[in-house]
């Protein structure tokens, strides 16, 4: 058999293009396949992107509403300490969430939406319940607002009528007392002591004694004045001071403080006593004697001498000097 060198050349050229063709088959099924892997991947990326999103947003959605929540029921007068704890956990939810890789499944985050949207339901019974509770309470206040201003009305009925009451009371104590007092008055005044009888004698300076009632300035060096306490029960029998003034025809008090003369007070008055002398009363129809030395001559003209005791002028009497 002749050797034909130029078709061995074609054998091994139909091999090679029949690996060549065999290559470029793999190479064309691996990056088909490539290919395909990576649009699977995207397609995954895509879908875990939207999950993200989702959750994300149902989070947001439930942060909304929780925060609804919390206003209602703290107007109702209602507790928010739970919702207020949700809400930081919600929180923190939100800020992990944005940290998941697409290798974290997020399963767990559904199951969170699932007991937070549960509690919102839960939530909106309480509501329901507060605001019925509420709608009790706020006819009951009105209730009560009402009565309260029934007794309001009562009382001030009652305050107008005790009111008027107690001015005809005031009205009917200033009668009473103004009777008790003119009373007391009248019998204080009939306690009163009352001198009677009053006489006045004249002493020279010899020692001579003189009665009448009108005298010769030179034979008057001293003067005695004697007078009778009437007796009377309703008179408290105990010690008692009795004021002496003496006045001369010119009305002016005739007194000497260095001899004992003084002052009293007469009715707020403060009033100039020539003598004063204390006796012990016993409603016996006792006597009482003053002696009075002026120490100068007496002025011509009429005298008066005038008798007080405990808050009253008890009796008066006259004398002459010429």
């Amino acid at each position: 058999m002749e050797y034909n060198p130029n078709r061995k050349s074609e054998q091994k050229l139909k091999i090679a293009i029949g690996v060549l063709g065999m290559l470029t088959i793999a190479l064309g099924f691996l990056y088909f396949r490539e290919r395909q892997h990576n649009k699977d991947i995207e397609t995954l990326k895509s879908e875990h992107a939207e999950e993200l999103l989702h959750a994300n947003n149902k989070l947001d959605s439930i942060a909304n509403q929780l925060d609804i929540k919390i206003l209602e029921i703290k107007r109702l007068g209602g507790d928010v300490r739970e919702l207020v704890k949700v809400k930081k956990q919600l929180e923190a939810d939100k800020k992990a969430l944005e940290k998941l890789d697409g290798n974290i499944s997020l399963e767990k985050y559904e199951l969170k939406i699932k007991k937070y949207e549960a509690l919102l339901g839960k939530k909106d019974q309480e509501i329901l319940f507060l605001k019925k509770e509420n709608g009790i309470l706020l006819a009951q206040n009105d209730s009560l607002k009402s009565e309260a201003q029934s007794l309001l009305k009562a009382l001030n009925d009652s305050t107008n009528t005790l009111s008027a009451r107690q001015k005809e009371l005031a009205e009917h104590n200033k009668e009473v007392e103004a009777r008790n007092r003119e009373l007391s008055e009248k019998v204080t005044q009939a306690a009163a002591l009352r001198a009677e009888n009053i006489n006045v004698y004249a002493i020279s300076g010899k020692g001579k004694e003189s009665e009448g009632g009108v005298y010769k300035a030179k034979k008057v060096d001293k003067i005695r004045i004697t007078f009778y306490l009437q007796e009377n029960p309703l008179t408290i029998k105990e010690a008692k001071t009795i004021y002496l003034r003496l006045l001369d025809p010119n009305s002016n008090i005739i007194a000497d403080m260095s001899t004992g003369s003084g002052n009293f007070n007469f009715r707020g008055k403060d009033m100039t006593y020539t003598a004063k002398q204390k006796i012990v009363y016993d409603n016996s129809h006792q006597s009482v004697e003053f002696i009075y030395s002026r120490g100068q001559a007496y002025k011509e003209g009429r005298h008066v001498i005038e008798l007080y005791a405990e808050g009253f002028k008890i009796g008066e009497g006259t004398f002459e000097v010429k």
